[in-house]
Formats: C-alpha cells, sequence, structure tokens
C-alpha cells in the first residue's frame, strides 16, 4: 500500500515537556520505531506537526530583534528541516543502509482571501499561564486563546489549496525513497496579484492534517494514517461514558461533534479522504501506527464499512 503517516505536532514534543533538541530527537526515535517496521511492505510518506517546534523559534526571533523577526513561512520551514532530519536519521539508523529517505521542503499554496486571516485558529508555541500569556500579548500583540486549562498563541490557519512539490514527490516514491515532506502543513505561500504573478510567503501556518489529506489523494495514496496523543477517536471524552469509535464510515463521524482545536481537523480530514473508493483514514497513537495499518488499532473510517462499531 502506499501509505502517508501523519505525526501530529504533540505526537513528536508532548504537552509540558521541555522544548529541547534531546527531548524531540527522543520522540523523533520512537516514531521511527513505530514506523520502521512498515517499510518493508509499503511505500511511505511522512508528514508532522510543527505547533510547537515554530512558536519556540517566533519567541526566540522576537527575543533577538522584536522589530525584525523572521516571518512564520520561514520559520515553517526551518521546522521543515529539523524536524525531517531527525526522523530521518532515525528512521536510517533502523533500516537497512540501502533503503533511501529524502526530506523534502514543500511549498503550499493558499488563497489571499482565506476565511481563516481574519479567525486565527492554530496552537502554536508553548502553553502559558493567563497572566504571562496577557502580559506576551501586550508586549508582542499577539493572539491568545485558551487551550485546556492554560493558554496558547493563535496564528491565521488558511486552507491548502496546492502542493507545489508532488511531482519529485512521486519521483521518489519510484525509486522506493521514504519521503518526509509538508512538515507543519508545509510552507504557506501565495501569488501576489498583478501580471507576474509572483509567488511570496505568507504569515500563517496550514494545518497539518488537512495538507495532508489533500497530499495523501494527490499522491492517490490508499491509506491517511493520523497519529496523535490519543488511542482512538473518543465520543463523550473525559467523562464516565466516554466511549472509543473502531470502525466507522464518514457520515457515523458526522453525527458527533468534535473540538475545532484537537480532534475535529483530524476527523474532517479523515472522512474527507475516506470518502473516495478503495481509500481508509486511521486515527490513533503513535504507538499504535503498525497496529492501525493492520486495521486492529485506532479509529479506522472508510466508506465500506457497513455502519459503527465500537472498541472494547
Amino acid at each position: 500500500m502506499r501509505v502517508v503517516i501523519a505525526l501530529g505536532g504533540n505526537a513528536l514534543l508532548r504537552r509540558g515537556e521541555a522544548m529541547t533538541a534531546d527531548v524531540q530527537r527522543r520522540n523523533a526515535r520512537i516514531a521511527a520505531e513505530a514506523i520502521a517496521p512498515l517499510a518493508g511492505e509499503h511505500q511511505l510518506i511522512i508528514t508532522h506537526g510543527n505547533g510547537p517546534q515554530v512558536g519556540l523559534l517566533a519567541l526566540q526571533g522576537a527575543a533577538y530583534k522584536p522589530d525584525e523577526a523572521y516571518p512564520l513561512d520561514v520559520l515553517g520551514a526551518e521546522t521543515e528541516g529539523m524536524i525531517g532530519y531527525m526522523l530521518e536519521q532515525e528512521l536510517g539508523n533502523m533500516l537497512p543502509f540501502e533503503q533511501p529517505l529524502a526530506t523534502l521542503l514543500t511549498m503550499v499554496e493558499v488563497d489571499a482571501e482565506d476565511p481563516g486571516f481574519k479567525n486565527p485558529t492554530k496552537f502554536v508555541g508553548p502553553v502559558y499561564d493567563k497572566a504571562d500569556a496577557d502580559r506576551i500579548k501586550a508586549d508582542k500583540g499577539w493572539t491568545f486563546k485558551q487551550d485546556g486549562d492554560k493558554w496558547r498563541r493563535v496564528v491565521a490557519s488558511p486552507l491548502p489549496k496546492r502542493i507545489f512539490e508532488v511531482r519529485p514527490v512521486r519521483w521518489l516514491l519510484e525509486q522506493r525513497t521514504i519521503v518526509i515532506c509538508a512538515g507543519g502543513g508545509g510552507i504557506p505561500t501565495m501569488y501576489e496579484k498583478g501580471a507576474d504573478r509572483k509567488l511570496i510567503g505568507v504569515e500563517a501556518v496550514i494545518d497539518k492534517d488537512l495538507c495532508s489529506e489533500l497530499l495523501a489523494r494527490e499522491l492517490d495514496a490508499d491509506l491517511l494514517v493520523m497519529a496523535t496523543d490519543a488511542p482512538a477517536v473518543c465520543t463523550e471524552w473525559g467523562k464516565p461514558s466516554q466511549k472509543s469509535i473502531h470502525k466507522a464510515r464518514p457520515e457515523d463521524m458526522k453525527q458527533f461533534s468534535f473540538p475545532a482545536g484537537s480532534m475535529g481537523p483530524k476527523v474532517d480530514a479523515a472522512c474527507h479522504f475516506a470518502e473516495g473508493p478503495g481509500r481508509s483514514a486511521a486515527i490513533g497513537s503513535l504507538a499504535d501506527i503498525a497496529g492501525m495499518v493492520r486495521g486492529e488499532r485506532g479509529t479506522i473510517i472508510s466508506s465500506g464499512f457497513s455502519g459503527l462499531s465500537w472498541h472494547a
């Protein structure tokens, strides 16, 4: 099978963990351990989140020269290289020497008129107490929203329209290369209005799951796996009545409501991808990637199922 595996930003840097290179490398190694056993049987394309990492780089840049901080598209490119390097190296240490791997910086086009620019929703960076969030907001003019019992910066998150490097990804797959691309939803770009249609970077962060879904469709993938810090999609999360969904059709999932800041985009992306014939999507924990590929773990979504089923 051709499988797109989307590693959540929280899967690579868990909530509350120190944002250090050592911690991220350790989590990259855990991800590689889950993915490496699949390399012999499947064509693999790996994407990843970058919310915590791009937020940290933004803080570092603002501390250096607040009036000359690097824009989010440049920071997105930096995180693609940083995280891709760690994943590529850790996978390479576990796979046969002859297995080729490649990390590809990936530009993604967005629409200048996308409503996401007027309503920032994408969480980036570390979590803060309310007092610290208010102080940074006053100092830097950033927008914050509540994330659980803490506060995080939010930035614009326009929808992805087109992935520019799809053809090079296809060429690499033809050579049995494991490709790491579209990290953090890709580097957000748009065309300036005018006759020359100049491509420029955009101050935004594209949702990784929606970009991974677009990538999976454009590559004619069979399976889209979204690895997060939850074992499955659950209804009534955090309540005594909580239940874990095992198998469902897209129309079954749409009867439930999931948080926009966490599971909602994953479910939307999974349902959109699984509506196509012969395609399925899976959502679950990083450690269960192989089990999701086998259809045993996580939440599996496919239009070919007869109805809704639950984990015991």
